[in-house]
């Protein structure tokens, strides 16, 4: 006969498993887990290919493990002049550029959501718009250059201060914040400002974090306005400089110990040596901040997903 058990507040339940279950999880486990091993692996190949034996690596014999394993390709990538100026003008425009596109983003949604704002959604339907329509390449050029953009940092800031996509997260958002906190404020005397710095502000941070890392990343992975609009060497990107390095990769190599700056790599330059090395170089940093971010990201974006 068996013996009938009384369940008692708090008393943790044993959950039964069924095998079907346990086997769906096993293979959930094991997809996902080789998912995230092909994600990673391309950094990982590119990292140990730097590391490893130069000609080693351009014959493709390297591809789980590091061979021959030195850091020579890094000390002397290094001590090019042009990677560290390089270096210097992608850091500022994307801090800078960030914090720009942050303010308008976080201002422009806060204000496409006020009934008080004259023609709110005609200004906004011509925010929306150009994400869908553009002059193209040309006009672009030819207003830049118009405008003195040309070998001019604020080529890299003034196009990216105004980002639809962004304004709309940053709107969506906005629009998810009770409106009795906007009224009450308003009722004690707070202006539009006001309103914005000491209520709006502290409330969307999630969708501000989701908002900087998409404008992180595009500002330090743009290349095409350096390509198009600089001829002056002092303002070229870091991943200008990589698209250089890449194109110009075997004549590098090959032209190597003709170079005084370059005499270190020379010894064993590559192709291969030089492509990973300085992917590795401009990569590395993005790789090394996303994850700080990541929960504030998933949780802005699918706020401003839902009820958008």
């Amino acid at each position: 006969m068996k013996e009938k058990r009384e369940f008692v507040p708090g008393m943790k339940v044993r959950e039964e498993t069924s095998i079907g279950t346990f086997v769906m999880q096993i293979i959930t486990y094991v997809f996902f887990t080789a998912f995230a091993l092909f994600c990673v692996y391309p950094f990982y190949y590119m990292f140990i290919n730097s590391i490893s034996n130069n000609l080693t690596s351009s014959q493709g014999k390297v591809l789980f493990f590091p061979i021959g394993i030195h850091f020579t390709n890094y000390v002397s990538a290094f001590k090019i002049p042009e990677l560290a100026n390089a270096a210097m003008i992608s850091l500022g425009r994307t801090v800078i550029g960030t914090v720009f596109t942050l303010i308008a983003s976080a201002f422009l949604g806060f204000m496409f959501t006020r009934e008080t704002m004259w023609k709110r959604k005609v200004w906004y339907r011509l925010v929306v718009v150009t994400m869908y329509f553009n002059a193209g390449l040309i006009p672009w050029y030819l207003i830049m250059r118009n405008l003195g953009l040309t070998n001019n940092f604020w080529a890299y800031l003034l196009p990216t201060i105004v980002v639809p996509f962004d304004v709309i997260l940053a709107k969506t958002f906005v629009e998810s914040v009770p409106k009795s906190l906007e009224e009450s404020a308003t009722l004690d005397g707070a202006g539009t400002f006001t309103v914005f710095g000491a209520i709006i502000l502290p409330l969307i941070k999630p969708i501000l974090t989701t908002i900087a890392i998409f404008a992180a990343v595009n500002q330090w992975n743009a290349f095409q306005d350096t390509l198009l609009l600089m001829t002056d060497s002092r303002l070229y990107s870091l991943q200008f400089v990589l698209y250089q390095y890449l194109q110009g990769a075997a004549s590098v190599a090959r032209n190597a110990n003709s170079s005084s700056m370059m005499a270190s790599l020379a010894t064993a330059a590559t192709q291969t040596s030089i492509r990973m090395t300085v992917t590795i170089i401009v990569v590395l940093p993005i790789l090394a901040v996303y994850p700080f971010f990541q929960r504030y990201f998933v949780k802005g974006i699918m706020i401003g997903a839902v009820k958008g």
